[in-house]
C-alpha cells in the first residue's frame, strides 16, 4: 500500500480506537443484555410507558453497538481491498482500486460522523428536537427569511433520514411565515440541532424591494428536547388557558370550517403555544401540550444553568445573540460566528447542507464546556 493509504487508515483506527474507548463496548454490551432481559419480562407492558423507555433504550444501545462493530469490521477488511487491487490487472485492478479509495471515503465519513456523535452526552441530547422559529426584524424579507430557515431545516433531516412533523405555521400576510413548530423525529436530534439556536442573519438584495436594494433581515431559532414522562413536566390545567379558533394558511385563508386551531397560555409564565395542523381539536391540543412541556422543561433547565452560573461566578452568556450571518450579496458566504466555520456555497446551506456547520458547533461546543470544566 501507499504511504499516504496507510497513514490514512492508521489515523481511521486511532479515532476508531478512541471512539470505542468513550462509548465503553464492554460496558454497553452488559446494558444491553440487562435491558434484554427488562424486556423479556412479561410484566413490563403492565406500564407501556416504561415499556416504551426499555425497548427504545435496548433498541438505541444494540444499534450503537452494531455501528461501532460494522465500522471496526469494514476498516480491518480495508488494507485486504488494497492488496487485492495492487495484486489485480487491467480493469480489474482500476475498478478495485476505485472501490477500496471509494470505502476508504465512506469509512472516514462515516467514523467522523460517529466522532461527534460521542461528544453528544448531555442530559437530554439524545432525544428528539422541537424547532421553534420566529421572524424578527426585517419586515417582510424577515417572514420570508424564516420560511427559508424552515425549508433549511426540513431538507437536511429528509436528507438525513429523519421524519419532520409540523404542528404550527403563522403565515405573514404578503410573503413567508411568522412563525412555525415543528418536531424532527429521530436520535439525537436535541443534541445535534441545540446548536442552532440563536439569531440567524441573512445579507441579499430583496425580491421585495423594487429598487432593488440589500437587505439585512433576522429571524431567531429555538430548540427544545421533547419531553418524556421522566421528566415529571406537571402542568395544573387551573394554570393553562385554552382559546380555539379557525386554522389559517397562506394570505390569512381559512383553511378548516371548525375551530380545530388551539392557542394555549401558560398563565403563570406567559408562553403562549400554538398548534393547527392536526386535523381536530383534540388532537392540536395534544400537540401543543407537548411544546408547552418541553419549553418549560427548557425554562427550568435555564433556570438551573443560571444558577449554577451564578455559583460560579460565570454571568457570561457562551452563546451571544447572533449566531451565523448568511450573505448572498455582494458575496457569497455562510459565516459561524462562534466557530468561524464558513461555507462559500449559501445555496447549498439553504438547501439543507448544514452538516459542516452543525459539526463544527458541536466541536465548539465541547471545546467551551471543557473551558469551563477546567
Amino acid at each position: 500500500m501507499q504511504p499516504d493509504v496507510i497513514s490514512a487508515i492508521d489515523d481511521l483506527d486511532s479515532t476508531l480506537t478512541t471512539i470505542e474507548k468513550v462509548l465503553d463496548l464492554d460496558e454497553l454490551e452488559s446494558r444491553a443484555r440487562e435491558l434484554e432481559d427488562q424486556a423479556a419480562d412479561p410484566s413490563l407492558w403492565d406500564d407501556p410507558d416504561h415499556a416504551q423507555q426499555i425497548t427504545s433504550q435496548l433498541s438505541h444501545v444494540q444499534a450503537r453497538l452494531k455501528k461501532v462493530r460494522g465500522l471496526r469490521d469494514r476498516l480491518n477488511d480495508l488494507p485486504v481491498m488494497y492488496e487485492m487491487a495492487e495484486e489485480s490487472e487491467g480493469d480489474d485492478a482500476a475498478e478495485a482500486a476505485e472501490l477500496a479509495e471509494t470505502e476508504l471515503a465512506d469509512l472516514r465519513e462515516e467514523i467522523d460522523s460517529l466522532e461527534v456523535t460521542t461528544m453528544l452526552s448531555g442530559e437530554y441530547d439524545s432525544r428528539e428536537a422541537v424547532v421553534n422559529i420566529r421572524s424578527a426584524a426585517g419586515g417582510v424579507d424577515a417572514a420570508d427569511w424564516a420560511e427559508m430557515l424552515m425549508r433549511m431545516y426540513t431538507r437536511w433531516a429528509e436528507k438525513s433520514g429523519h421524519k419532520v412533523e409540523v404542528y404550527d405555521i403563522s403565515y405573514a400576510e404578503e410573503a413567508g411565515i411568522k412563525s412555525a413548530t415543528f418536531v424532527v423525529h429521530g436520535d439525537y436530534m436535541y443534541g445535534t440541532l441545540s446548536v442552532e439556536q440563536g439569531t440567524h442573519r441573512l445579507v441579499r438584495i430583496s425580491p421585495f424591494d423594487n429598487q432593488g436594494r440589500r437587505q439585512t433581515s433576522f429571524a431567531e431559532v429555538e430548540v427544545l428536547p421533547v419531553v418524556e414522562t421522566s421528566d415529571h413536566v406537571d402542568i395544573d390545567d387551573n394554570d393553562v388557558r385554552v382559546d380555539v379558533y379557525r386554522s389559517s394558511g397562506p394570505g390569512g385563508q381559512s383553511v378548516n370550517t371548525t375551530d380545530s386551531a388551539v392557542r394555549l397560555t401558560h398563565i403563570p409564565t406567559g408562553i403562549v403555544v400554538t398548534c393547527q395542523n392536526e386535523k381536530s381539536q383534540i388532537q392540536n391540543k395534544a400537540s401543543a401540550m407537548r411544546v408547552l412541556a418541553a419549553k418549560l422543561l427548557e425554562r427550568k433547565r435555564q433556570e438551573e444553568a443560571a444558577e449554577m452560573d451564578a455559583l460560579r461566578g460565570d454571568g457570561s452568556n457562551s452563546w451571544g445573540n447572533q449566531m451565523r450571518s448568511y450573505v448572498l450579496h455582494p458575496y457569497q458566504m455562510v459565516k459561524d460566528l462562534r466557530t468561524n466555520f464558513e461555507v462559500n456555497d449559501p445555496s447549498k446551506v439553504l438547501d439543507g447542507g448544514i452538516d459542516g456547520l452543525l459539526e463544527a458547533g458541536i466541536r465548539w461546543r465541547m471545546a467551551e464546556q471543557q473551558g469551563d470544566g477546567a
